[in-house]
């Protein structure tokens, strides 16, 4: 039987209107909010007395009205942020102290200019820095690498192609490039983008360092066998990706790292066994060399944390 058009009442018509009312302005709300000029990822630069200091800084939208993120200072791990407020232009938040021998917030403060951040930055012990923020780069490569051939980074009778960040207390024996206490780290004099890394390790119980890539990137490598894997432990890209499972052996045992880096993409191998597969680095390592992010960066290996060994050092760079 064919219907009347008269015969649908009015109210079996409301409830698609108001369904789609409450979309439009519900989608409009939402994305006005997502298009906060301040989100996405910031390498800083941080000036005091004459010298600069690497920091990062990540924003993201929690809700539509809160803005949260973390921070990398010039040491230490990446910082949760409860809460980020931007109001015409003025960015600030507050940090609880990491260590225990600070009492004081860490205070940023900053205002967001043509695509830039330019501010104060107050540390936990009073010292205040000037910073300089852009906008850190993707790093999202168009094509698979070409791989190149390997070379040792390391020749096994002394350290020519490397150096150390200050006083030097490394030293070569049997093959082996030793830090024998804490001191300075070292790195390579070559620079590298992307690459496939192999590197063998041994430290004494208790110990800690870690391999930069490119400077700026932390392997974390400290004594963790029987710990649940979590990002400050072994295997882990340190303060952000903690691995699958802890391949870590016994203190004094030789362990291995395969790297592969390609971009902010990076996949780990400890010990023979893949732990971290493809997963984007979403920033610096506090420790780290520089912010610059978009350029290429050394090897560099943390001798500032407790004696380490290294051995058998190659890298396949990519065309």
């Amino acid at each position: 039987m064919k219907m009347n058009k008269s015969y649908f009442p009015i109210c079996s018509v409301l409830p698609i209107f108001f369904f789609l009312l409450f979309s439009f302005f519900f989608s409009r709300a939402a994305n006005s909010y997502f298009e906060s000029p301040l989100e996405g990822r910031w390498d800083l630069t941080l000036y005091h007395s004459g010298k600069t200091y690497p920091a990062w800084l990540e924003v993201r939208h929690s809700g539509l009205h809160t803005l949260v993120g973390e921070y990398v200072g010039s040491g230490g791990s990446a910082r949760p942020i409860s809460k980020i407020n931007f109001t015409d232009g003025i960015v600030n938040f507050s940090i609880p102290p990491q260590w225990d021998t600070a009492s004081n917030d860490l205070v940023f403060d900053a205002t967001y200019q043509g695509d830039s951040l330019t501010g104060t930055i107050i540390a936990p012990d009073g010292t205040k820095f000037n910073l300089t923020g852009v906008r850190a780069p993707a790093l999202r490569r168009k094509s698979e690498p070409v791989w190149g051939e390997q070379i040792k980074l390391f020749n096994g009778k002394d350290l020519k192609g490397w150096h150390a960040s200050g006083k030097n207390q490394w030293v070569v024996a049997d093959g082996i490039m030793r830090s024998p206490a804490s001191g300075s780290n070292i790195m390579t004099d070559q620079v590298f983008n992307d690459f496939k890394l192999h590197i063998e390790f041994r430290y004494p119980k208790g110990s800690n360092s870690g391999v930069y890539l490119r400077g700026r990137y932390e392997v974390q490598i400290v004594d963790s066998k029987g710990m649940e894997p979590t990002r400050d432990y072994l295997g882990a890209i340190y303060g952000f990706l903690p691995p699958i499972e802890m391949m870590a052996k016994d203190a004094g045992e030789w362990q291995s790292y395969d790297v592969t880096l390609v971009g902010r993409l990076v996949t780990l191998a400890v010990n023979g066994k893949t732990v971290i597969c493809n997963q984007v680095i979403p920033g610096i390592t506090g420790g780290a060399l520089d912010s610059q992010e978009g350029e290429p960066g050394p090897i560099m290996m943390q001798g500032d944390h407790g004696p380490i060994e290294f051995r058998n050092i190659l890298i396949t760079e990519a065309k």
